[in-house]
Formats: C-alpha cells, structure tokens, sequence
C-alpha cells in the first residue's frame, strides 16, 4: 500500500516547479519514515529539474540535502527511534556488495548508488522522489544521525555540500601543518573553507572578485589570492598540498598548477565536464602534481562530518526560504545571488 503525500516537482525541463502529489513506497522492515523540516537547494536540483544532464525523469521532486523527525521505523530497525533528528544526503540505496561499497564508499558503487531523486529503487524499481515533499521513506542504513545542537536549517546543506568538500580533506589527510587553497567563493567553496580551517589546515581563498575578502575571512581563509593577478599567483607558486576546486563551469585550471607542492593535488568537486584549455602536464611532471575528482562521501564518512560539524558547531551559512519561492530561488543561484545556500523550511509546504 502506497502513502500519496505532497511535493513540490518539475513536470518538465521547461515548467517552473508546482505542487504535486505523488505516492511514496510502502515503508519496508528496514525502512526509517521522516517529516521533512528543512531541504537544501543545491545547484544539481536546478540541472535535474531542467534537464540539463540529460537523464531527467518526470514528474521530479529534488531535494538531498534533508533534515527531519523520524515519525515511524520498521520491525527490523535499530539505529534510529521515533522522534529522532536525521538526516539524507545524496543516496538512498547502493548494491552494497562490490568492492567500493565494503570499503564505505557508497558513492562509487560499481552498480550505481541509487540517488535521492531521480534513482530508481533497487528492489521495486521505482522512481524516487527527493525531500522538497512532507515526508520521505529510506533504509535506516543511509539515514543519518544528526548531532544535538546543531542549528537544523544551517545543518541541511551537511549533507551534499558539506560532504562533498570533506571527502577530498579527509582523503589527502589535511590537518595541522598542512596548506589548502580553495577556487571559488560559493556552496560548496564557504563549506570548504569553515572545514579546512576546523581540521587545523592553513588555508587560502583564490577568487577573481577582491570584495570577497571579508567574507571569506570570516569563513575561515587565512589568506585570500587574487587568482588574475599575476603577481599574487607568483608569491604562492610551491606551496599548497591540495587544492579543492569548487568552480561548477568550465574554467583554466593552468594558472592553479604552479601553486602546488611537490606531490601536491588539485581536485575537482565542481565541473562535471570537459577541462578547457587544455592543461599543460609541464608543472605536473616537473612537481609530480596530480589533478584528481571526488565525489561527494560514503555514509560512514558522512556521519563523520557530522560529528565533527557537531563538535565544532559548523553549519552553513544560509538564507531559509518558503517553499513557494523556489522557483525565484533557482533564478538567484544562476545568479549567485545567495550567501551561501538556500534552505526550504518545510512547514511552508503544508496546506
């Protein structure tokens, strides 16, 4: 028996996103239940809602970066219990079998992990709809707990641009003693700074925009580079160990390469997509630096930042919105107009 419950989907690549009812699964014996408090809005929700990847199914409801109170589990839950603060970030379901899925990195099951929205269940082979809805239904084992404390709106995007720049500091080991530099001032990038600064990294902003500054020291940069100015790029060639490049659009990776150490790494958490111009290998086989990608984080690795965002108090830093507003609020993320994620507060969507 299905629960038919409301949401806010993209009918089309074409048609502003609208109310729709739609029918979630029966909850399974391992299966968690959670009203939806708070959803954020990354910029993949608006390329998926368009159709911008190509494989968009419709109706769409987005949504992966969700926060809500568990309202019912199944027989053979144990993790969580009604009442409970939890979370979903970008996976529902992995196969849970092949080699990257026992290591904890769901992320690159070698079957597909099964997303949030726009997946298809393993078991039934149902779409799946995200968290712009009241409620969503998920296997306990990729629900997450959420630590007491943490401001729940600011805790939203943890879960996608949280995870998605703690994985590559945690993966090249980035603590005290170590120097990171991050591309671009926005999601991801303010997420990158607060947790680079938090693990005890010196850390520097590249930005084209000398404005940025304040804020970004405020975030936690210790020092901020004019990335099109030739002279500051010239002061910090040889220094960095990683450097995380949040820049979502094609863009010239060669002026960044210089910059790091022996060893040292550049990796893409932004661009999905072809690198242009063409990088030059010169700095890479005169340093032996590597350019890398990463992909959000496995469940284990998830619960981890959230731990530690616990400990330290770290959320984002965001603009709480009214359901109605989304489609507004896609048109200001074009924009970059937001400082530095949006997050539906989910109250608004009740009728």
């Amino acid at each position: 028996m299905t629960v038919k419950i409301l949401g806010y989907a993209a009918k089309s690549a074409t048609a502003p996103l609208a109310p729709l009812h739609f029918e979630r699964r029966e909850p399974r014996a391992d299966d968690v239940v959670i009203e939806v408090l708070y959803c954020g809005v990354c910029h993949s929700d608006l390329h998926q809602a368009r159709n911008d990847w190509g494989f968009s199914q419709y109706p769409l409801v987005p949504g992966h970066e969700v926060i809500g109170r568990v309202t019912s589990v199944g027989k053979k839950v144990t993790k969580f219990a009604v009442g409970d603060i939890a979370g979903i970030g970008c996976m529902v379901d992995s196969c849970r079998q092949c080699n990257p899925c026992k290591q904890g990195l769901e992320q690159y099951c070698e079957e597909g992990n099964i997303q949030t929205y726009n997946g298809n269940d393993r078991h039934d082979h149902s779409v799946t709809y995200g968290g712009y809805s009241q409620s969503i239904t998920c296997s306990e084992d990729f629900v997450l707990k959420i630590p007491q404390g943490l401001e729940l709106s600011g805790a939203a995007p943890l879960l996608c641009a949280g995870i998605t720049t703690w994985s590559p500091l945690r993966h090249w080991n980035i603590g005290k003693g170590s120097k990171v530099a991050i591309v671009g001032l926005g999601g991801l990038g303010h997420m990158a700074l607060k947790l680079a600064n938090a693990l005890g990294a010196e850390v520097t902003l590249f930005t084209r925009s000398a404005n940025k500054e304040a804020d970004a020291r405020r975030l936690g940069a210790h020092h901020v580079i004019l990335s099109n100015d030739p002279e500051q790029m010239a002061q910090v060639n040889g220094q960095f160990d990683l450097i995380i490049d949040t820049v979502p659009y094609t863009h010239d990776i060669n002026l960044y390469m210089p910059t790091l150490t022996l060893d040292g790494t550049l990796v893409f958490v932004g661009l999905l997509g072809e690198i242009d111009p063409t990088v030059s290998t010169v700095s890479m086989v005169l340093g032996r630096r590597s350019i890398a990608g990463s992909c959000i984080g496995g469940i284990a690795e998830t619960q981890e930042m959230l731990d530690f965002c616990g400990q330290y108090n770290i959320t984002s830093d965001v603009e709480v919105i009214n359901m109605a507003e989304i489609n507004e609020a896609y048109e200001r993320m074009l924009k970059s107009d937001v400082k530095y994620r949006f997050v539906i507060d989910m109250a608004t969507l009740r009728p």
